[in-house]
Order: C-alpha cells, then sequence, then structure tokens
C-alpha cells in the first residue's frame, strides 16, 4: 500500500530537480487553482516518471524502460528517461494526440504506435515487455510513480492553507492515488471523469478495475482501466461525472478567465465546480496539464 511516507520521500529523490508549481486563486470560479501546467513536461507527471526513473540499477537503466499513455505520462518519461540517459520505448494508440507523439518523440522516446484502440495497445505493451526485456514504468500501477504524483498533494497541504477539498480529474488514477495517500488522512479529495471516459466509475460499479474503450475530447483522462492500486487506496472516495460539453465549458473558462491555456483533462476537475456538483468552502482544482494540439483548443474556443 502506497503511504504519505513513500510520498514524502519521492520528495527528498525528486529534490530540486522539478519546479514547485504556483497555487494561484480564482475568485470567479470560488477556488484556488493548483497549476501543474507549469510543471516540466507540461503536467504532473513528470513527478512520477523522474520518481520511478531514478530508482533504477544500473542494469535495469542498460535494459531500457517502456510505457503506455495518452500523451503526458509518454512525454515525462520521454524526459525523464534523457535525464538519466536511459533508452524509453513509448507505446501509444494510433489515434494519440499528435502534438504528445511529436512531443514525445522530441524529448528522445521510440514512440510504437501499431494498436488502432487503447486496450489493444495495453495488450501490445505486455508482449514489447517480454520481447524487449525493458523495465516497465506504468502510469497508473507503479507506487514509485504515484508516489511522485503525490507530491503535489504535500505542495497543496504547504501552500493552500485551510483547504477544504482537493478536486482532482481521473484517467488511469495515479494523481488522486498520490494525493490520497499524501494528504487524504486529513483533507477531503474528490474524483472527477468525463462520461465518456469512466475507468474509475466502471470499477466501483463491477468491485474491481475493468477494461473499457474512452473516447473524451479529454485525451489524459482517456485510461482504458484503473489501475489496481488507485482502486484500493481511492474506491471510498466521493465521484463525479462531467459531460463533454461541461468539460468545453470549463476550458474556456479557465482560458477566459483564469488565463490558463490548459488541456481538456485539466479542465474536467474544474467543470465539476462550474457545474455545482461539488460543494466546498475552500477548495483546491488540481490543474493537471496544458498539452494541447492548436487545432483542438481553438476548436474549443471558437465553438461558442
Amino acid at each position: 500500500m502506497l503511504t504519505r511516507e513513500h510520498v514524502i520521500v519521492a520528495r527528498e529523490t525528486i529534490g530540486d530537480r522539478l519546479a514547485r508549481t504556483p497555487v494561484l486563486t480564482s475568485r470567479a470560479l470560488g477556488a484556488r487553482l493548483k497549476c501543474e501546467l507549469f510543471q516540466r513536461t507540461g503536467s504532473f507527471k513528470s513527478r512520477g516518471a523522474l520518481n520511478k526513473m531514478s530508482s533504477l540499477t544500473r542494469a535495469e537503466k542498460e535494459r531500457g524502460v517502456i510505457t503506455i499513455s495518452a500523451g503526458n505520462h509518454a512525454q515525462a518519461v520521454a524526459w525523464a528517461a534523457a535525464h538519466e540517459n536511459v533508452d524509453a520505448l513509448v507505446v501509444m494508440a494510433a489515434g494519440a494526440s499528435t502534438q504528445k507523439i511529436e512531443a514525445t518523440r522530441a524529448y528522445g522516446a521510440t514512440v510504437d504506435l501499431e494498436s488502432p484502440t487503447w486496450i489493444e495497445a495495453f495488450e501490445r505493451l505486455e508482449r514489447l515487455i517480454e520481447d524487449t526485456g525493458r523495465v516497465l514504468v506504468h502510469p497508473h500501477e507503479d507506487p514509485l510513480v504515484l508516489a511522485g504524483a503525490g507530491t503535489v498533494g504535500l505542495e497543496i497541504e504547504e501552500d493552500a492553507p485551510g483547504t477544504d477539498a482537493v478536486i482532482v480529474a481521473v484517467g488511469g488514477g495515479g494523481l488522486i492515488a498520490g494525493i490520497q495517500a499524501a494528504i487524504g488522512a486529513t483533507t477531503r479529495v474528490i474524483a472527477v471523469e468525463p462520461e465518456r471516459s469512466q475507468a474509475f466509475h466502471a470499477a466501483l460499479a463491477a468491485g474491481h478495475p475493468v477494461s473499457l474503450e474512452p473516447t473524451s475530447i479529454a485525451d489524459g483522462c482517456n485510461a482504458p482501466r484503473l489501475g489496481q492500486l488507485p482502486f484500493e487506496l481511492c474506491a471510498h472516495l466521493e465521484h463525479v461525472l462531467v459531460t463533454e460539453e461541461e468539460i468545453e465549458d470549463a476550458f474556456r473558462f479557465l482560458y477566459a478567465r483564469a488565463k490558463l491555456a490548459v488541456e481538456p483533462a485539466a479542465a474536467v476537475a474544474a467543470a465539476a465546480i462550474l457545474t455545482g456538483r461539488v460543494e466546498a468552502e475552500n477548495p483546491v482544482v488540481v490543474i493537471s496539464g496544458g498539452n494541447v494540439g492548436a487545432e483542438i483548443a481553438s476548436g474549443i474556443l471558437a465553438s461558442r
């Protein structure tokens, strides 16, 4: 099980190699915003990737690493691998964001796009691990990756005193699991998912993680399956669903009122506040990333 102590160790491991992102206040939203879009590689994912990469032995680094991701974890692993001089292979579905594919390659990783769907991409991942012998850096099953993500929670605790709720978008569950481990014992943590990407909801309904094919515009939330460790840590948490239209409304709100150029997944948590599905006196909304293609951003901004 992941604990607060693991997250504290992760922060010590990461040290000053990553930024401490700001907490901004949005009076229009009635919340403070933890701005992970300003983190290295444009999302919170660098925290977990760097924590994991720093743990590898020399022999493991020589074998290289492999991961699977819709884009943000891909970029983070590619960057962290380059930082530690490790070869990285990233599996993505063929329909992944072009901008995120290009960014992952720019950090030095090889990208595998052989799978047409995310379920098939996860199946291909298992075959490639066996064939290549690479070390897996899983986006939402690896305790070291989750502990790194949990450092977001430690910073919220220190920089946003009086917080009575932390609202987090969920895909595979790595971020919310890390935050829950870090501060969940003393702070209300709330999960928010797109209606068209319900890995968490499906797991709660079934009593265990199950596979599905997500189709949300919030591609950062499009995990086909909730991680087992996030399920164990977070199954008891409050859970909210938001529509595609509500995500786009929140995207436009953050752009116009908070002046934040977010990606759609980063607007998911804000949508729960804007629609009144979450009530809190002093909430913090985690703005998870800012990696979005210009055509997607302009399309959302121009649609209303």
